[in-house]
């Protein structure tokens, strides 16, 4: 199987986690084709949070409502993809640029269901540059304090966020341990988020493979 064809899988088989109320929908090539899936259940939800204007504009295509976090409230389930997950199922996100919306949407959520193929499950975070969203002003000081912490950071150039701010790519890292420096990264100043996914990790995380979907859930 080709890896889209791995996507699909994985996206298709987290619908069994869907089972009504409003739901949280991430971004990104897996995202889409869960919901493509979605749009034939649409009738279990109530609505749907979206953490993009893509993921947005692609639910609205298939008229499922979206909703806005502020008026939903806390969400049943968050449905999203990643970059790269360890087997903790600690992650990097933010490849599509969407990486705050999603860490927000996964903190409002009960249960963070991951979507990959499994390509996507490393032994240790960092092969895939590490997204960091950053304010305009404090591009060039945040890309100086991220050389301390020994990664290479590229200013991701002509891509500005959904929410107006800039993002540094940072190559050369091993993230050995995910949840100190996503708290230390968050702690620069200017920094509006950083794509480590480990204060809130997946709770479940379904691998696309050639056997059929692998779920693994955090311990």
């Amino acid at each position: 199987m080709n890896q889209d064809a791995l996507k699909k899988q994985a996206a298709e088989a987290a619908l069994d986690y869907v089972d009504g109320g409003v739901i949280g929908v991430g971004t990104g090539s897996t995202v889409n084709h869960f919901i493509d899936a979605l749009a034939k259940i649409k009738g279990r939800i109530e609505g749907v949070v979206s953490s993009s204007e893509a993921s947005t504009e692609r639910l609205k295509r298939h008229a499922i409502p979206v909703l806005d976090l502020n008026a939903a409230g806390e969400l049943s389930v968050y449905i999203d993809g990643a970059d790269e997950s360890n087997a903790l199922l600690q992650l990097i996100k933010g490849g599509g640029g969407a990486l705050t919306r999603e860490k927000i949407i996964a903190a409002a959520s009960r249960t963070f269901v991951c979507i990959a193929d499994e390509s996507k499950l490393v032994k240790a975070l960092g092969a895939f540059p590490l997204p960091v969203e950053v304010v305009a002003m404090a591009r060039s000081y945040v890309a100086r304090e991220l050389v301390r912490l020994g990664g290479t950071p590229i200013w991701r150039e002509g891509y500005v966020t959904d929410n107006g701010n800039l993002i540094l790519d940072v190559h050369h890292l091993e993230i050995l341990e995910p949840l100190a420096l996503e708290q230390r990264i968050n702690n620069i100043a200017g920094v509006v988020t950083v794509g480590i996914f480990a204060l809130r990790p997946a709770d479940i995380l379904i691998l696309g493979s050639a056997d059929g979907p692998e779920i693994l859930k955090a311990n």
